[in-house]
């Protein structure tokens, strides 16, 4: 097999492993009211049972990423594989919320692993011309599972033992595991100087910081953003993270070997493309957060026919991704994204007029031209970034990168998922001074303003037919709203785009000042 093909199936055997990780993450969603059954789970442990995993993927992002520059690349993929495909088989066999929870909190560990030296065989294998051709392949593996989760887990739920819904990354993982043996070399960083020393202050500095930063936005999201609790964890979070940025560039400044090199920054390519993914993701998780909602909630359908509707957001978003290194090549990355947050903002204002008789068409056109916006953005943000990492630094850079976007995504979902919270809880309040048994009993009324089902099923319960329609109406107003403001926010992106972008990406090397990107030549001549 000639070295050019072998690089593009090592590309596809590490997007089978994201494809992995990221299956995992939307059939837990699914999963939730029966794992509440079968482990006799609280609403709390429930919670954790997301929150948790995000909370480790949060941490490990960049101390892994500086494992794989300094001790192998290829080691920690598949030490991350193994520990994934362990953790999957242990969720299925658990038997109280205690083990589950515990599986958990080890898959998030391995899931970053996973993600983050995913994206650094892009910079190892890839010069920078193909790169951006890699990054929308890498990316489309990511989209896919998005959709894939729901529509797979509904039907195994539906028709299956619950633990086959988890064993499912098993034969995934193994397939991976061998991909990865067989086809792709090992890489490491070559400044063996630095091995011998650790940035234990910058590692245990930026996994706190992450960590608290990631669970007040949970804590949000879950009770709002005035929450005593959210509002001191994002406070101690982004002290920490600020602290962690003055020692990484004292670090840097004397010498040292920082966890960070925080001349990566001096890079407007870099900076600006790792942010601005971060900024596209956002809209794309809130959407994927409110529309199986308004799928199964308001136009009543099951929870795999919710997941066949996402497919639209499939199909755009493979329609951006795929062309975006040719589109940046033509015109620019500061173009590309300007105009992918254009598309993303058109598709959403076409979105906020959705109403609940809505068809199936409409829907998903505007489903898939946001995503056809976010697949371009984010594709191309990405490339921008990942275009000025070396090999000698893309273990840390991806780190970054994924840091960025591991954050972006309960962010997304706290400030559209509060959007919705609100304007659903503001339309209710007169019409449910309207039905009688409700005006009566408050704590009643309280159960359905916390949640579109939690209405829909006190309405079943009170046989109210005018309960339902208000429960429905509030919540497609809500969904309405949150896709303006999702437009707000890709219009903002579109200016940032355009004031922080260069025209191209060779605005400087982004690492250090001795290093040279060296992407082809290091699969050229692998060494285990």
């Amino acid at each position: 097999m000639s070295v050019e093909r072998r690089r593009w199936w090592a590309l596809i055997a590490v997007s089978l492993s994201v494809l992995a990780v990221g299956i995992d993450g939307t059939v837990l969603s699914i999963a939730l009211p029966t794992l509440a059954g079968v482990l006799h789970a609280s609403e709390s442990q429930l919670e954790w049972f997301s929150a948790g995993y995000l909370l480790m993927l949060a941490a490990a992002v960049l101390p892994v990423g500086l494992f794989g520059d300094r001790f192998g690349r290829k080691k920690v993929l598949l030490a991350s594989l193994l520990v994934f495909g362990a953790g999957s088989a242990l969720c299925a066999y658990s038997t109280t919320a205690e083990e589950f929870l515990i599986a958990r909190l080890v898959m998030g560990v391995a899931g970053a692993g996973v993600a983050v030296m995913a994206l650094s065989a892009v910079t190892v294998f890839f010069d920078e011309a193909s790169r951006p051709k890699a990054v929308g392949v890498f990316a489309a593996a990511n989209f896919l599972s998005l959709p894939l989760g729901p529509i797979v887990g509904g039907w195994m739920l539906a028709n299956l033992w619950w633990g086959w819904v988890f064993l499912l990354n098993v034969p995934v993982v193994v397939i991976g595991l061998l991909a990865v043996l067989l086809l792709i070399p090992e890489s490491r960083s070559d400044s063996a100087g630095e091995r011998s020393r650790l940035d234990v202050v910058g590692i245990l500095a930026s996994a706190a910081g992450l960590v608290v930063f990631t669970y007040g936005i949970i804590a949000a999201g879950q009770h709002g953003w005035t929450d005593a609790t959210a509002v001191a964890s994002l406070a101690v979070g982004l002290v920490v993270l600020a602290a962690f940025v003055l020692w990484e560039i004292m670090l840097t400044r004397c010498g040292g070997a920082p966890l960070v090199d925080t001349r990566l920054f001096r890079s407007r390519a870099f900076t600006g493309g790792a942010t601005l993914a971060g900024v596209a993701g956002m809209g794309m998780v809130g959407l994927l957060f409110v529309m199986p909602q308004f799928f199964q909630a308001v136009q009543g359908v099951d929870v795999f026919v919710s997941g066949l509707r996402l497919l639209p957001f499939v199909g755009g978003m493979l329609i951006g991704a795929l062309p975006a290194g040719r589109i940046s090549a033509k015109i620019g990355y500061k173009t590309t994204v300007a105009l992918a947050f254009l598309v993303i903002a058109i598709g959403s204002v076409l979105g906020s007029y959705t109403v609940r008789s809505t068809g199936e068409v409409y829907i998903a056109i505007w489903m898939a031209v946001v995503c056809a916006g976010a697949g371009l953005g984010l594709t191309a943000s990405m490339s921008a970034a990942v275009s000025q990492l070396t090999a000698e630094r893309s273990g840390i850079g991806s780190g970054i990168v994924q840091a960025l976007q591991k954050t972006s995504a309960p962010l997304g979902t706290a400030i559209l998922g509060s959007v919705v919270a609100a304007v659903y809880t503001a339309e209710l309040a007169k019409p449910l001074s309207a039905i009688p048994a409700l005006a009566a009993d408050p704590s009643a009324a309280s159960v359905v303003k916390t949640s579109v089902y939690a209405g829909a099923t006190m309405a079943a319960k009170l046989h109210s037919p005018e309960l339902a329609d208000a429960v429905r109406t509030a919540f497609t107003h809500g969904m309405s709203v949150s896709l303006l403001v999702s437009a707000g926010i890709a219009v903002i992106g579109a200016i940032m785009a355009v004031v922080i972008l260069p025209r191209r990406a060779r605005d400087g090397a982004a690492g250090s000042a001795d290093e040279t990107p060296t992407g082809r030549a290091a699969y050229a001549e692998p060494n285990g």
